[in-house]
C-alpha cells in the first residue's frame, strides 16, 4: 500500500470539502460545469427499477465520480465502506453498475493525478491503478491510464 490511502482519503476529504464550498474544477484543474442540487435530485429519480438506498448510492457515485477518478471496485468500495459511505455492497454494486461510466476515462484520470503527485515509471503506475490495495482498476484500464497520461514511451 504506497501511497494510496494517504492520497485517496487526503484527496476525497479535499475534494469534499471544495464540493461543499460550491467550487469544483477537473483534474487539470480547469472549472467543471456542476448540476444543480434538485437537477441531480431529479435524474437519481428516474433511475428506474432501484431502491431508494441504492438511488442514495447513485447520488452518491455520481460525486465522487465528480470529483477524482475511481475504478469499479474502488467507487463500489468506497461506497460500501464503513470509512466511507457504508451502503450495503448489494446496493453500491447496484448503484455503481446502473451508471454509464468510461472506466479508462477514469483510469487516465487517476494516473494523471498520481503524476501531479509524484514521479511514477510506466510500470510502478500501472501496479499503482491496479493493485488490490491501490485504486483497483484492471490490469488494462491501468495501462490505458499510465499510458494517456504519458507515464509510457
Amino acid at each position: 500500500m504506497r501511497i494510496e490511502s494517504m492520497f485517496r482519503g487526503g484527496l476525497i476529504g479535499a475534494t469534499l470539502l471544495i464540493a461543499s464550498c460550491g467550487a469544483e474544477s477537473s483534474a487539470s484543474g480547469a472549472p467543471t460545469e456542476t448540476t444543480s442540487s434538485s437537477e441531480a435530485v431529479a435524474a437519481v429519480e428516474e433511475v428506474p427499477g432501484l431502491t431508494r438506498p441504492q438511488r442514495n448510492a447513485v447520488r452518491s457515485a455520481r460525486q465522487y465520480l465528480s470529483m477524482t477518478g475511481f475504478s469499479r471496485n474502488g467507487l463500489i468500495q468506497q461506497l460500501s465502506s464503513s470509512y466511507g459511505d457504508g451502503y450495503d455492497v448489494a446496493d453500491a454494486t447496484v448503484a455503481v453498475d446502473s451508471l454509464d461510466v468510461d472506466w479508462n476515462e477514469n483510469a487516465a484520470r487517476s494516473a494523471e493525478q498520481y503524476l501531479s503527485m509524484s514521479g511514477f515509471s510506466c510500470s510502478g503506475l500501472v501496479q499503482q491503478l491496479s493493485s488490490s490495495a491501490g485504486d483497483k482498476y484492471t490490469e488494462s484500464q491501468a495501462r490505458y491510464g499510465a499510458e494517456k497520461a504519458g507515464a509510457c514511451s
